[in-house]
């Protein structure tokens, strides 16, 4: 190679996007994707994305008809992967979830029937409906990426993608997730009814023949942009306010309104979250408004509110309204060569 060949390849290597960059272009282009089906609900649109790069799951409390299933699948689609959904009933047993070993009296064995666990993205739908043996194993799965069934230890796929949907407005005939459980998914979100603009779109669309959604990102290109997620720094002191934010949700206060605070499972989930939203915002490293952003997603399923609270109709977004406010946001100043100097903060 040539004096100007090495010069030429020096240039073209330095003018080569960054990872950060790559995967901010590829998510951008796959949201873009996504809205071609589903109109509005971009903080949900959002919020899946980043449970995808930082490898959590997601549960969805809403009303049905708000597009919570067709979401999930157009993810799927969008992104190339698999796609189940299951509907939970009380009669559901773990084998409906995971599997089982069926006996083949022609062969006198047995074979091994994975169940719909074993896919990209899995629709739990209304998952406060099946008993507690039920929900146990989807959430083992979901922490370990992995089932066991008689002696064999079975992997799920990765990427791997829980949403799991719970009805708010039914109590009959449904199983509440004890504290414990809840505490393993990364978000709750809740999900609104649309605007009335939006709502407006969706008659028109229905109108319509369906827009199908095109794959524009493979599963192993995804993996990729969870390795960069990884990469995206984060400063001591977001760690710190990512943890004065979760501590002080243990705080009952004066009106005394909370049983028991976040766990630490909360400050971890605020950062890896946090990494993983910095970089669909185009950025290689993390600030305290990522960590403000999530923070009600992440923490409000992990507040157990006291009697007084739930009769005075107080919910936990307005005890983590008084966190954001009483819990003061850092300022950052940033590098010249990352920010371009100044400050970033409250």
């Amino acid at each position: 190679m040539t004096h100007e060949d090495r010069r030429l390849h020096a240039l073209d290597s330095h003018n080569e996007p960054q990872p950060s960059q790559q995967a901010h272009d590829a998510l951008e282009q796959a949201l873009f994707e996504i809205k071609r089906v589903i109109v509005g609900q971009e903080a949900m649109l959002e919020r899946v994305l980043v449970a995808l790069l930082a490898g959590g799951h997601v549960l969805l409390e809403g009303v049905p008809g708000l597009a919570k299933t067709l979401t999930v699948k157009t993810v799927a689609d969008v992104l190339g992967g698999s796609f189940k959904r299951l509907q939970f009933t009380p009669d559901l047993v773990p084998a409906d979830l995971v599997g089982t070993r069926i006996y083949r009296p022609d062969t006198g064995g047995f074979d091994t029937e994975l169940g719909p666990v074993f896919c990209n993205f899995l629709l739990a739908d209304e998952i406060n409906r099946a008993p507690a043996k039920v929900q146990s194993a989807l959430l083992e799965v979901m922490q370990e990426r992995q089932v066991t069934i008689g002696h064999e230890t079975h992997h799920v796929p990765a990427p791997f993608l829980v949403l799991a949907t719970q009805n708010p407005i039914e109590s009959e005939g449904t199983y509440p997730l004890p504290e414990a459980q809840v505490d393993r998914f990364m978000f709750k979100l809740v999900v609104d009814y649309p605007s009335h603009r939006d709502e407006v779109s969706v008659v028109e669309r229905s109108l319509e023949s369906s827009t199908v959604a095109r794959e524009v990102l493979s599963p192993e290109k995804l993996s990729e942009h969870q390795r960069a997620a990884r990469t995206v720094y984060v400063d001591r002191r977001v760690m710190e306010y990512a943890v004065a934010l979760t501590t002080a949700t243990r705080d009952p206060g004066e009106e005394n309104w909370v049983e028991f605070g976040a766990s630490p499972r909360g400050s971890i989930n605020l950062v890896h979250a946090g990494r993983a939203l910095a970089l669909l915002r185009g950025r290689d490293y993390m600030l305290p408004v990522d960590v403000r952003d999530l923070a009600r997603d992440v923490l409000r399923h992990r507040i157990v509110l006291t009697y007084e609270a739930l009769a005075a109709g107080v919910d936990a977004d307005r005890v983590l309204d008084d966190v954001l406010e009483r819990v003061p946001m850092p300022r950052i100043e940033l590098a010249q060569e990352r920010g371009g100097g100044g400050f970033y903060g409250a």
